[in-house]
């Protein structure tokens, strides 16, 4: 059955989300999470090209507290999550269509066997999406009850005569397989995808976003959508918060539940435990491959100025599985987790207080000092995994002012670089996004050190 709502929920521009918007306080719960519930199925997240599996923190923290238990839900973690340039030709540590569909069986296999489930429900972002449709294409079906997708450009990024073996060409082998045929979903799996109105940059008239600005891509805004699915609008939000946005959870959980969440907030826990995978990026490709020999030391920090409060609170070194921790931490404590890895800048994070436990905390280094920096006393990243930086739709503050290397428009910018002169060094450095507040602090760059304000929003 094909519904098509044109835009479900309108309005989206300045959205508070953070402390506030993400919905936690550092106080004591006054509406506790929902007792754990088993009529909803196991459910596997999906990251996106380029991804891991930690940008689904926030919406795994959303369903535990619908009371969706834990061990319920998994998400994937794709070896090497970048695409080839051509399908059909391999390029080091990138993936083929072929080799997302096997791991993503294999973790599909993994939750099945956990929970004792015969069907699974999965949710994917951009790239994730394919492999989902790819899996389910070729026969997974019987495992999958419901596919939520997710910015996913099931159409393409573009659609072209040019690079035909690209998994992103709308006109290629892989797609046309995917799209084939009067509905362009598999019976007896329930899909539902989710779309912005308007400003995905991958789904894009204009072919800027593909390399080819004036050049048309042949897709429109309606490319994410599918004949046979449920296919909704959320209105103003960027590539990746048709996933991590709350108001892409609200969609999520109602179309896998059959039910309306009781919360949209995270409500936090008294303990919260956290631990993660340290990954790589050989020659500046982003894998997921495990990093040895890496040391991880997480300190509690001011909310004001970044400074530490003492020692670290925990400190641990990988290895050949590349996990870090676990660091035992209060869900009010803003942090600083420190990561130094050989022949890697050494990587200061900064974030906001973390109200629940997670083992996805994943950590990769920043990447290295380049000639841009050359000069420089320090350097200071304002990073957002969850989402772009959109201008003029949000409060983008860096250091008191508006980057200047955040282009306006259809957001596409998610890390705005701030370069600091060696006076500046230890100085605290603010990084605003809408309600969620960080204080950095600048590290020495001729110590090859740099500082990550990361926001989780």
């Amino acid at each position: 059955m094909s519904i098509s709502r044109r835009t479900v929920l309108k309005g989206v521009s300045i959205l508070p989300l953070a402390t506030h918007s993400l919905g936690f306080r550092a106080s004591a719960q006054t509406n506790p999470p929902v007792s754990g519930t088993t009529d909803v199925p196991p459910i596997l997240f999906v990251h996106g090209n380029g991804d891991h599996a930690a940008l689904w923190v926030t919406t795994l923290w959303r369903m535990e507290a619908n009371g969706v238990p834990r061990d319920r839900m998994l998400a994937v973690n794709f070896t090497d999550p970048l695409a080839r340039s051509d399908d059909a030709v391999p390029q080091p540590d990138r993936s083929s269509t072929e080799d997302q569909r096997r791991e993503l069986g294999d973790a599909i296999r993994e939750l099945k066997r956990r929970t004792g489930a015969l069907r699974v429900a999965l949710v994917g972002n951009s790239r994730g999406g394919n492999s989902i449709r790819s899996y389910i294409k070729s026969g997974g079906g019987a495992d999958v009850s419901h596919a939520v997708l997710c910015g996913v450009p099931n159409h393409g990024v573009f659609d072209w005569d040019d690079g035909l073996g690209n998994e992103f060409n709308g006109r290629g082998p892989f797609l046309r397989g995917l799209n084939e045929g009067e509905s362009e979903v598999t019976p007896g799996t329930a899909f539902l995808t989710l779309r912005s109105d308007g400003i995905d940059k991958y789904a894009q008239a204009d072919g800027r976003f593909a390399g080819k600005p004036g050049t048309p891509t042949g897709i429109t805004a309606e490319g994410p959508a599918l004949k046979g699915a449920t296919n909704l609008v959320l209105g103003a939000v960027d590539h990746r918060e048709t996933a991590f946005h709350p108001r892409a959870f609200r969609e999520i959980y109602k179309f896998i539940a059959g039910r309306e969440p009781d919360r949209i907030a995270i409500t936090p826990e008294a303990d919260v435990k956290l631990s993660g995978l340290v990954t790589g990026t050989p020659g500046g490709v982003q894998t997921n491959r495990p990093v040895s020999g890496a040391s991880v030391e997480v300190y509690r920090v001011s909310a004001e100025t970044g400074e530490r409060a003492g020692g670290p609170i925990h400190a641990s070194q990988t290895a050949a599985d590349g996990r870090w921790g676990p660091a035992q931490v209060d869900p009010a404590w803003y942090l600083e987790i420190v990561l130094a890895s050989a022949g890697s800048p050494t990587t200061h994070f900064y974030r906001s207080p973390f109200p629940r436990t997670s083992e996805i905390v994943h950590l990769r280094a920043a990447r290295p000092l380049g000639s841009a920096d050359a000069g420089a006393g320090a350097v200071v990243l304002m990073s957002r995994t969850r989402g772009y930086f959109g201008l003029p739709r949000d409060v983008v503050l860096f250091d008191g002012k508006e980057p200047s290397d955040v282009k306006p428009g259809v957001p596409t910018d998610s890390v705005s670089t701030l370069r600091l002169p060696a006076t500046d060094i230890g100085r605290p450095v603010l990084a605003l996004f809408n309600q969620e507040r960080i204080v950095a602090r600048a590290w020495p760059a001729s110590e090859n050190r740099i500082s990550i304000a990361e926001l989780t929003c």
